[in-house]
């Protein structure tokens, strides 16, 4: 029987004889010093047909698949359950800084803290005066090397500087609270006011708002129908500044008072946007000393009106017609309802309208004397962002 593999050997030409091995030489017995053994002779030899080949998965149990799909499940669902946890770590680490990022959901915290009505006006102000941050004052830049070396330090992104000015004019919050409240020194938080309200200052201050008397008329609200070529209404604002003790003795003020009056005019449009803004001055100048020292009076010409709210006392010195309408009285007669109703709307609309302003309770307060050296920068600034706060063109 033969057996498998066996192949003939014995020949008529070898004489039916079984040829003697060759003896090899011992060079090709043993591999020279330094040689490697040729793949060849490493690799061992394989029997092909003693090879199986793979069957197929058929023979898989329905049970061993069904665990795959659910081992696949819930891999999925672990990855999601993943990424909810990153987003919640995400969500409380914003918590904890205090950012305009952490308020951008609520406008109610967006008005609370910077004055705007909603994220929306307030990044639309935003886009405004970005384009101008690294060419004109360079806020960032200019704070960014100022950071103290102290661990409880660290630097804030531009948009959250001009968040925490905002804080800073619409809640009147002290610089303590705010290095707190942002985790900054408090030096780099009376730096950043400053820089922040030269910038805008700047910023605002070099766009035109003056508005001509077709583009009032297009805007006239309602409650103007008596006094329909009105161009501004001028009312007066008064701050009180405090001084501080080491002022009052190099100074040696003889009045020995702590506060200081300033006021300054500001007109508005009848549809409620800021059209005019003086610089401050002491409180013992007359209106018509300040309308002719801020150039109010270049603006005006024969044909426009002017209102004045309660408490301008101005003369002849307007080159136009002033009107002083009666927002109070004591009695009125019966044929003057109509008239007192008309007037206690007007009444109503200018009374907000000025009312804005001290709405920022930086200037509703006594100001601080760490910023006495800005405040003329503070109380514009406060007054031109009245125009972005509720939109470009606001009806009181």
């Amino acid at each position: 029987m033969l057996k498998r593999g066996a192949i003939p050997v014995l020949f008529e030409w070898n004489n039916y004889s079984v040829p003697v091995p060759r003896r090899t030489s011992v060079w090709e017995r043993r591999p020279k010093e330094g040689e490697a053994e040729s793949p060849a002779a490493a690799e061992p030899t394989v029997d092909r047909s003693e090879m199986v080949a793979p069957d197929h998965d058929y023979c898989v149990s329905p049970a061993s698949g069904d665990m795959a799909n659910e081992l696949a499940i819930q891999k999925e669902a672990l990855q999601k359950q993943a990424e909810l946890l990153q987003r919640e770590i995400e969500r409380l680490h914003l918590r904890t800084r205090f950012c305009l990022e952490r308020f951008r959901c609520s406008d109610d915290d967006i008005r609370h803290y910077t004055r705007f009505a909603s994220y929306d006006l307030l990044m639309g102000f935003w886009a405004l005066i970005e384009p101008f941050l690294p060419s004109t004052v360079g806020v960032h830049r200019r704070i960014g090397p100022l950071i103290d070396s102290t661990p409880s330090t660290r630097s804030l992104q531009p948009i959250d500087e001009l968040f925490l000015f905002l804080n800073f004019l619409a809640l009147g919050s002290k610089p303590m609270d705010l290095a707190e409240r942002f985790r900054v020194h408090q030096s780099k938080v009376s730096r950043i006011i400053k820089a922040w309200s030269n910038f805008l200052f700047t910023v605002l201050g070099s766009m035109r708002i003056w508005v001509h008397g077709d583009q009032i008329q297009q805007n006239l609200p309602a409650d103007f129908q008596q006094y329909p070529d009105t161009t501004v209404i001028l009312g007066c604002t008064e701050l009180s500044c405090q001084f501080s003790s080491r002022l009052l003795q190099k100074e040696a003020i003889s009045s020995c008072k702590s506060h200081w009056t300033l006021k300054g005019l500001v007109g508005m449009a009848p549809h409620g946007a800021v059209t005019f803004v003086s610089p401050l001055y002491a409180v013992d100048n007359s209106d018509e000393h300040i309308a002719h020292e801020s150039g109010l009076i270049d603006l005006l010409t024969p044909g426009m009106e002017v209102m004045v709210h309660r408490g301008v006392l101005i003369g002849d010195i307007l080159p136009c017609k002033v009107v002083r309408p009666a927002f109070r009285r004591s009695q009125t007669s019966a044929g003057e309802v109509r008239e007192t109703q008309a007037s206690a709307r007007l009444r109503a609309h200018v009374g907000r309208l000025f009312s804005r302003v001290k709405e920022h309770k930086l200037l509703d307060s006594d100001i601080p004397p760490g910023v006495f050296g800005i405040i003329n920068q503070l109380y514009t600034v406060a007054c031109l962002l009245i125009n972005y706060e509720n939109g470009p063109t606001v009806k009181a």
